[in-house]
C-alpha cells in the first residue's frame, strides 16, 4: 500500500475545502486535499458571495477574478404578495465590498482551485476518505482509495466507480469539508443537533427577456420561503419551497456533472411550471421565462454538529452545519471557520500551542449555529419594528445573508436585536 506524508489532509474540495487548502498553503503548512469526484463544479449552481467572504477572498487574492465573473447584488428585498415588506441595503454596511456577488459556483470553485496550483498545491481527484486511525500522540492514520470507472451493463451501459488502489495518508491533522453526509465527522463519531425539519426546494435556472433589478427577492407566501435571484447576462433563478403534497419530477439530480434539460417537451412543460408558480407565488414577477438551463430537486435540514471536531480531526462547512438556502449562510460562515480553524492548526503546529485551543473553536461555532438556527436567542422585535417584520422575524432569520458580527448590522437594518441566547 502507497504511504504519502503531510501535515493536514483536507477531505472534500467544494469551496470550503478549497478555501481551507489554500489557507493552509498560505501559512506555510504541508496540505493534501482531495475529492472523490473528477473535477470543480461543472454546473453553473448559483452562489451569493457575502462582503465578508470577499473580503477573505480578497486577501487570498481571488476576489479580483470573480468581480468579473459576477453580478454585484446591493440590495435584498423582502415580498409577501403584491407588497414590498422590507429591504437590506449592502450600502449602509460600509466596507470594500459593500454588496452581495452571485456567480456561478463552478466559477468561484475554478478560481479557487487556480490560486491552490499557484501554492504548489494541487487537489487529487478521484480520491476517497475512508477511515481514520490514532497513530500515537501526534499522528493519524488516513485510509484513502482512488477511484476510476467502469462502463457497465450491455443493453443499458452505465458508469460506475470502482476502487483502483488504496493509500495511506499519515498526517497531524485532518480537516473535514466533505459536506452534509461527512464522512469524516460519522468517522470521529461527531452527531447532530437538528432544528426544524427537512425543508425541500426545487430550483430552476433559466433565461429571461429582461436583466431585472439589482435585488436579491425573498418572498413568503403561505408556509413557504422562495427566493429569485438575478444571474449575470439575463439569466435567473427562482428557488421555490416545495409544500407537502408537492412533488418536483423529472429533475436531474445535484452533481457535479452537466446536466441539460433536453427533451423540447419536457423543457416546455418545465417552462410553463415556472412561469405559473411565479405568478402564484410572486404576483409582481413580470419577466418571461425563456430557455430552462438546468433544474434540480435539494433538500435542506437544519442542523449543527454537537462539536465542530475532536482531537485531530475538525470540520468546516456543511460537514458541520446546513440550513436553508435563501441567506446562503452555510457556506459563507464555512469561509470565516476555515480561516479561525486554520489560525489555530497553524499555532499548534508550529507553536507548540495545545489541542485545548481547538476545543475553543468548537465551542464558539457550536454556539453561533445554535442562534442561527435559532435553537438558541434569535431575533428580538423592538417597539418601534414594523408589524409585518415582527410576525415573521423567526422566518427571517435564516434569509439574512450574513453571519458572525455582520448578522446583527443586517437585523439592526430591520430595527431587530440579535439575541445570541
Amino acid at each position: 500500500m502507497r504511504e504519502i506524508r503531510t501535515e493536514v489532509l483536507v477531505v472534500g474540495a467544494g469551496p470550503v475545502g478549497l478555501c481551507t487548502a489554500l489557507l493552509l498553503a498560505e501559512a506555510g503548512l504541508e496540505t493534501v486535499i482531495i475529492d472523490r469526484e473528477q473535477r470543480t463544479a461543472a454546473r453553473s449552481y448559483a452562489c451569493a458571495l457575502h462582503p465578508a467572504s470577499l473580503e477573505l477572498l480578497d486577501r487570498l487574492g481571488v476576489t479580483p477574478a470573480l468581480l468579473d465573473l459576477g453580478r454585484r447584488i446591493p440590495k435584498v428585498g423582502f415580498y409577501e404578495g403584491t407588497a414590498r415588506r422590507a429591504e437590506l441595503d449592502f450600502s449602509r454596511c460600509g466596507g470594500r465590498f459593500p454588496f452581495l456577488l452571485l456567480l456561478p459556483q463552478s466559477e468561484l470553485e475554478s478560481a479557487l482551485e487556480q490560486r491552490l496550483r499557484q501554492t504548489g498545491t494541487a487537489v487529487t481527484w478521484n480520491c476517497r476518505f475512508a477511515d481514520v486511525t490514532k497513530e500515537g500522540e501526534d499522528e493519524l492514520l488516513a485510509q484513502l482509495e482512488e477511484l476510476g470507472g467502469t462502463s457497465t451493463g450491455y443493453i443499458v451501459p452505465h458508469w460506475e466507480l470502482t476502487v483502483k488502489n488504496r493509500l495511506a495518508c499519515r498526517t497531524q491533522f485532518v480537516v473535514g469539508a466533505d459536506g452534509v453526509h461527512s464522512l469524516v465527522r460519522e468517522r470521529a463519531g461527531i452527531g447532530l443537533v437538528h432544528g426544524a425539519g427537512v425543508e425541500r426546494f426545487a430550483a430552476y435556472e433559466f433565461l429571461s427577456d429582461q436583466a431585472g433589478e439589482d435585488e436579491i427577492r425573498v418572498v413568503l407566501e403561505g408556509q413557504t420561503t422562495n427566493v429569485l435571484w438575478p444571474l449575470p447576462e439575463r439569466r435567473f433563478r427562482w428557488t421555490f419551497q416545495l409544500t407537502q403534497g408537492e412533488l418536483a419530477a423529472e429533475f436531474p439530480e445535484k452533481e457535479r456533472r452537466a446536466v441539460r434539460v433536453a427533451h423540447l417537451a419536457v423543457d416546455e412543460r418545465i417552462r410553463q411550471h415556472v412561469q405559473r408558480l411565479a405568478a402564484k407565488r410572486a404576483p409582481w414577477f413580470q419577466a418571461t421565462v425563456k430557455e430552462i438551463a438546468w433544474c434540480t430537486e435539494v433538500a435542506f435540514e437544519h442542523q449543527v454538529a454537537r462539536e465542530f471536531g475532536r482531537d485531530r480531526c475538525w470540520l468546516a462547512g456543511d460537514a458541520a452545519h446546513q440550513t436553508g438556502p435563501a441567506g446562503v449562510q452555510s457556506m459563507n460562515a464555512g469561509f470565516a471557520e476555515a480561516e479561525t480553524l486554520v489560525r489555530h492548526l497553524r499555532a499548534c503546529l508550529r507553536d507548540d500551542a495545545p489541542l485545548a485551543r481547538l476545543t475553543a473553536y468548537s465551542d464558539q461555532q457550536v454556539a453561533a449555529w445554535r442562534g442561527l438556527l435559532g435553537l438558541a436567542g434569535g431575533l428580538k422585535p423592538r417597539a418601534d419594528t414594523d408589524a409585518w417584520v415582527r410576525d415573521h422575524a423567526a422566518r427571517l432569520l435564516p434569509c439574512l445573508p450574513a453571519t458572525g458580527a455582520a448578522l446583527a448590522g443586517l437585523a439592526n437594518q430591520l430595527k431587530l436585536d440579535l439575541d445570541p441566547g
